[in-house]
């Protein structure tokens, strides 16, 4: 066996490898997502296979995030995990191996991502946990009728307030761009956070095709809440969810949340990802209210000195002012700020 950065002629392979079942496995592993990576902030990125045979054993997405100062190696950024996927512990160990190499050459942390715990990175004592969140799942069943049925009579009454209101939907790609953008830059302004680049969700669509699909509730002819579905075998995944705090009172977001799951449920998926929270705050409660239930991120960092408490509380004291600030920057001088400092931002 033989660990190999991935080539362009073996996308497919790469690609074929993730199909094959493996439960770490997921869309963020796709070949779309490094190439949006790629085209959108120009980062570098190694996507280690083990080969046996010319058959692939394991795989672990890479990207190098260099920042001014310093720089991450990282398996995923800007998503909820990457992570190794691979036939067995020898697999693992050379995959690993392989990635703190590259780490020691470009003299950044190392970080690896993963959807489930890695049994091998747990034993292994040179890598800290650094996460306590918690993807919300939610295990769909054969039709959006029984879906239906199965909500309890306060969430169903939102969705129905929503469309009583005048509220529409309406699901497409990349031709909703645009109005997509308006809503979650302005709401990640408003939210005090710097949005992604508009290339960066172009990118992520385009790449994805017909496996990516853009959501968009109206109030009449005016965007109120967009989001974004990608799908994955039988996971249909949410990345980026924003709504306008102006129109809160309409619940924009219960509809657009809903028209996501009715078209998965239809579509005859079997599990629908509400991504990363935190037990007990806010989008952890509304996700539960859908009926998802909590699985662990085990996410690692090679040679952490800080503690994941101690980090936390640090990035919690940072986070606030700079909230505050980007909070009440003109729309437009955030959305080019932000295209800018996001790329950086490896959350």
């Amino acid at each position: 066996m033989a660990v190999e950065i991935l080539t362009r002629d073996k996308y497919g392979t790469w690609d074929d490898f993730l199909t094959r079942g493996q439960k770490e496995g997921g869309a963020y592993l796709s070949i779309a997502w490094k190439e949006a990576v790629e085209q959108a902030y120009g980062f570098k990125t190694f996507y280690l296979t083990v080969v046996e045979e010319n058959l692939i054993k394991g795989i672990l997405p890479l990207v190098l995030v260099k920042r001014p100062f310093g720089g991450k190696l990282v398996s995923l950024p800007y998503c909820d995990y990457g992570g190794i996927v691979g036939d067995d512990d020898s697999t693992t160990a050379m995959l690993c191996e392989r990635a703190c190499s590259l780490a020691k050459t470009h003299k950044v942390e190392l970080e690896v991502r993963c959807s489930v715990s890695s049994p091998y990175l747990e034993q292994h004592s040179d890598y800290v946990q650094v996460s306590n969140k918690h993807r919300m799942l939610l295990e769909l069943p054969g039709t959006s009728e029984a879906l239906w049925k199965g909500f309890k009579s306060k969430l169903r009454s939102q969705i129905n307030g929503s469309r009583k209101k005048g509220l529409t939907v309406q699901l497409g790609g990349r031709k909703l761009m645009n109005d997509y953008y308006q809503v979650i830059s302005q709401n990640m302004r408003d939210l005090g956070s710097p949005v992604h680049a508009k290339k960066w969700f172009d990118c992520i669509v385009r790449g994805f095709d017909n496996k990516g699909l853009v959501g968009l509730v109206y109030n009449e002819n005016i965007p109120v809440a967009a989001g974004v579905i990608l799908i994955h075998g039988n996971v249909v995944t949410i990345p980026w969810a924003s709504s306008l705090r102006k129109y809160n009172r309409l619940s924009p977001n219960m509809l657009l949340y809903w028209a996501f799951l009715e078209y998965s449920a239809k579509c005859g998926f079997s599990v629908f990802d509400f991504g990363r929270s935190t037990l007990g705050e806010g989008t952890y409660n509304f996700k539960k209210q859908w009926g998802a239930r909590p699985e662990p991120l085990a996410w690692y960092r090679l040679d952490s000195e800080a503690s994941l408490e101690q980090r936390s509380n640090e990035g919690l004291q940072l986070r606030s002012v700079l909230e505050k600030v980007w909070s009440r920057l003109p729309l437009s001088v955030a959305n080019v700020l932000g295209s800018r400092f996001r790329r950086y931002i490896d959350l």
